[in-house]
C-alpha cells in the first residue's frame, strides 16, 4: 500500500532542508551525482553502485522537463535505492500500474507542486489544463498531485486519470 502521507512528508522535509524545491539543489544536498548525456531513448535513470548514487539525465531536456524527470529519479533514490542495482529507467516513468513508479511520481509532484498553490488555483476556478500551464507542469503530474491531495483529505473532482505512459511520448529536445 502506498503511504501518501509519508511520501508528502519526505518531500516537504527535503524542500525545507534545501530551502528550495529546485531539484538540482536537492540532488546536490543529498550527494547524488548527476551525469548528462546525449541519450536517444532515455530521459533519465537512477542507479546505485558501490554505495554511490547516480542519476543520468538527457542533456536535451528543457528546464521544466529536467525538473520533473530529476524529481522522479530522486524519488527512486529516497524510496527505492535497494531496487536500483540495475538502474531504474525512465521508460516506465508515470506507469501508474507499477507501485514504485507511482511513488516516485507522487514524490515528484509533491516536490514541484505546492498544495497551497494548487488549492488556490482550483478555488479560483481554473481547470486542470490552466493550472498545469500556470504552474509550468505537465498535466499528468498535476493530476497525480491532485489524486494524492485527495488521499490526504481533500475532495477534488479530478476530470480524468493521468495517462500512464505520457513520458515515453515526450521527445528529449
Amino acid at each position: 500500500m502506498i503511504d501518501s502521507f509519508g511520501i508528502y512528508r519526505k518531500a516537504e522535509q527535503l524542500v525545507q532542508k534545501s530551502a528550495t524545491n529546485n531539484v538540482l539543489q536537492i540532488a546536490s544536498d543529498l550527494g547524488v551525482k548527476l551525469y548528462y548525456g546525449n541519450y536517444d531513448n532515455l530521459l533519465g535513470m537512477y542507479t546505485c553502485k558501490w554505495k554511490h548514487r547516480f542519476i543520468f539525465l538527457n542533456n536535451k531536456l528543457e528546464n521544466y522537463m529536467l525538473q520533473m524527470v530529476l524529481a522522479h529519479e530522486i524519488g527512486h533514490d529516497i524510496f527505492h535505492r535497494d531496487l536500483a542495482n540495475d538502474g531504474l529507467k525512465e521508460f516506465a516513468l508515470f506507469n501508474l500500474k507499477n507501485i514504485t513508479e507511482y511513488e516516485a511520481n507522487a514524490f515528484a509532484a509533491h516536490i514541484l507542486l505546492k498544495n497551497e498553490e494548487v488549492l488556490t488555483l482550483v478555488r479560483d476556478g481554473y481547470d486542470v489544463a490552466q493550472i498545469a500551464s500556470i504552474l509550468n507542469s505537465h498535466i499528468n503530474l498535476l493530476l497525480i498531485k491532485m489524486q494524492e491531495m485527495n488521499k490526504m483529505g481533500l475532495d477534488f473532482n479530478i476530470p480524468f486519470s493521468p495517462r500512464s505512459n505520457f513520458f515515453k511520448d515526450i521527445p528529449a529536445k
